[in-house]
This record gives structure tokens, sequence and C-alpha cells, in this order.
């Protein structure tokens, strides 16, 4: 079966500092496939380079067995690549809907000539694309920053999933997160899986990992070091990839 995602053979390097060489890996429909890695070990670039904001020096991303050249995030984001960095990049002061339309605000016409933002448009997304992600708050039309960071993070995932993102890229969405918010976030990635999407988390905390994950995937000094399945492997082995023992 074709993979949704594939990188094949994929090195980035700027100038004499070669940042990834030679990396494969593939991400399957429905599966979680983790990045884990001391810091500079190369996560951050193969993601910029899956979601167009790196060109590979050499290699391959596919996308459902095609070739994709991005110029741009934007382009990465049209064919279904969503990355989710760990500041969420959300407005503040906007509700669910405005954040989910951010830059794409949809406009009707007031006594037939005059544009104005639709507001029911965007309402209508927010309660459904939450409800998809069975999250629910008493005010849909509260501003984000009334939200705790389990809430933000469904917000910038339900973003995400309203533009039909089949790859989801999320960097360390756990991080600075307490315990119940940390569950809520895990939850909703294996909601993720379940809707057949393909999920690249990218974490330092091995539990979330362990919890969520059904392959990691290890990069040391941007080459893989390791790959294992989640169900295979136990959190010592991952340690010993990480740090080269």
């Amino acid at each position: 079966m074709t993979p949704l995602l594939e990188v094949r053979n994929l090195s980035k390097s700027f100038g004499a500092v070669q940042a990834l060489r030679d990396l494969t890996m593939q991400v399957a429909a429905g599966e979680v496939v983790a990045l884990a890695g001391d810091n500079g070990a190369g996560k951050t670039t193969l993601i910029k380079a899956i979601s167009g904001v790196y060109k590979p020096t050499s290699g391959k991303v596919l996308l459902e067995g095609q070739e994709v050249n991005f110029s741009s995030p934007q382009e990465a984001r049209e064919r279904g690549i969503e990355t989710i960095y760990q500041d969420l990049a959300l407005a503040d002061n906007l509700s669910i809907g405005a954040n989910i339309f951010l830059g794409r605000e949809p406009m009707t016409k007031r006594w037939g000539f005059l544009p104005v933002l639709d507001r029911k448009k965007m309402a209508d997304a927010a309660r459904e694309t939450m409800a998809l992600l069975d999250f629910h708050v008493n005010r849909l039309d509260a501003p984000v920053s009334n939200f705790s960071g389990g809430q933000r993070q469904a917000v910038a995932i339900g973003r995400a999933v309203y533009w039909n993102a089949r790859i989801l890229i999320m960097d360390e969405p756990t991080a600075a997160l307490g315990v119940p918010e940390q569950r809520k976030v895990i939850s909703l990635i294996h909601q993720l899986k379940a809707q057949g999407r393909g999920v690249i988390f990218i974490s330092h905390n091995l539990q979330d990992i362990f919890a969520v994950s059904d392959r990691i995937v290890v990069l040391r000094r941007g080459v893989m070091a390791g790959e294992r399945r989640i169900a295979e492997t136990t959190h010592d082995e991952v340690v010993k990839l990480m740090v080269g023992g």
C-alpha cells in the first residue's frame, strides 16, 4: 500500500553544515510516527523540508506516491500538510472560528453588494470542527486567550482538520502542559489517527511518545540512528539510540 507521505534519501546542508544526511522514512494513513532526538539532531530541519520551509539539497518528498516540490509552507498546506508549531500561531484576541479562517476569511454580501465577514460560516465551522474532535467549550465566540493550553492546542488541530490536512506535523504539542491537558492532547491525536490522517509527532517526552505513536524514528546528528515499532522497543533502547550508547 502506498504510504501517505514518504521521504526518500533526503539531505539538507547549510553551507558546510550538513543538517540532514540521506534520511528515508514513511508515514501511512492512520499512523502516528514519532521523531525523537537531542537538540541539533535534525528534527526541525526535517519537518521544515517536508512542509515547504526549506528546499532539500537532495532527495525526494512524495505525497501518496507522487513527488512534490513545495516552494512555500502555503503550497504544502494546500496539498494537505499542516504543521502545528509549539507557539500554535493563534490570534489570542479572536474566536475559534476567526482562528480557523485566519488569513482566509470568508466573505458574504450585505444588501446584495456590501462585502462583510461571514460570521455565521465561521461559527458553524468552529462548532462542527470542535464536535469532530469531541471538544466542548461553553462559548465558541470567546477569544482563545480565555482557553487553557490543551484547549488552545485543540483549536490549532481543529484549524488543520477543517482545511482537510491529511498529514499533521506536531512540534512538542504536550510541552508546558499539565498532566490532564497532556492527556487531552494525546486523546486528540488518537482521534486524528482514527480519522485516517497521518501524524508526525515530535516530542522530548518519551512517555507521551509511547502513549500515542506506532513507530519511532530516532535522529542523531542529522542521520537516522534507528527506527523501531513502539510495541517492540523500550525507553532504555530509545535513549541509547539518541545518545549513541
